[in-house]
């Protein structure tokens, strides 16, 4: 069943106008919302990107990237970056899965996704724990070590969100998602769960594409 637009609360009973308005408010909301959350970590982000041109444009006594340093393992970086694509496009085919009403097959997508954005920040993680240079033994030291925590915790906050989209989408029947549901209120909460899965898939989608932009800063341009 394709994402469905509010119909408004034209043939509606009397008594479920409000519930129409506030269910087109919550649309809304999820539209707006997620757009804006994109726009203040965009902003977050984009001042380690700032920082990273800025300090490299600098250069101070040669100390952005000195003669000698070793920087992140290249492959640590291409697998954590691969890895939040890989989950960011299985969710995309999982959404037009759902959309076709094949709840099951994005679940399953979801959960392959979950699993592989939790292992991408893992991973950061561990690599944050053994890396091969002190946080300031050079301008790049200080901006990646100071990049890659909060993207990993970006990444796992966005992975908690989509572990309860998941359950969400477990608690509603199959049927909800093939055929209309036969009351506004199972209507209300199938549009409300697609709303929520479209952002969180654009929200997710533009993370993969931060990760790309990082990955190729910090480990093809530095």
């Amino acid at each position: 069943m394709a994402e469905m637009a509010s119909a408004g609360p034209v043939g509606l009973r009397p008594e479920d106008e409000e519930l129409a308005f506030y269910h087109e408010a919550a649309l809304n909301a999820a539209w707006t919302g997620t757009r804006l959350a994109i726009g203040v970590v965009a902003s977050g982000l984009g001042a380690f990107v700032f920082a990273f041109f800025y300090l490299r444009s600098l250069n101070s006594y040669d100390l952005w990237y000195p003669a000698g340093f070793a920087g992140p393992k290249m492959w640590q970086g291409t697998l954590i970056m691969a890895l939040i694509v890989a989950s960011a496009a299985i969710c995309a085919v999982g959404l037009r899965r759902l959309k076709a009403g094949a709840r099951n097959a994005w679940r399953a997508a979801a959960v392959v996704a979950l699993l592989l954005g939790v292992a991408a920040a893992a991973i950061q993680i561990w690599q944050l724990t053994a890396l091969p240079f002190q946080p300031g033994a050079s301008g790049f030291a200080s901006v990646f070590v100071g990049a890659s925590p909060v993207f990993a915790v970006l990444v796992l906050a966005t992975m908690v969100w989509l572990e309860i989209l998941v359950m969400r989408v477990a608690s509603i029947p199959q049927i909800s998602f093939v055929e209309q549901p036969p009351t506004f209120t199972e209507a209300a909460i199938v549009q409300r769960l697609q709303s929520s899965l479209s952002g969180f898939t654009l929200f997710w989608g533009f993370t993969a594409a931060a990760a790309f932009v990082f990955w190729v800063l910090f480990y093809l341009v530095h």
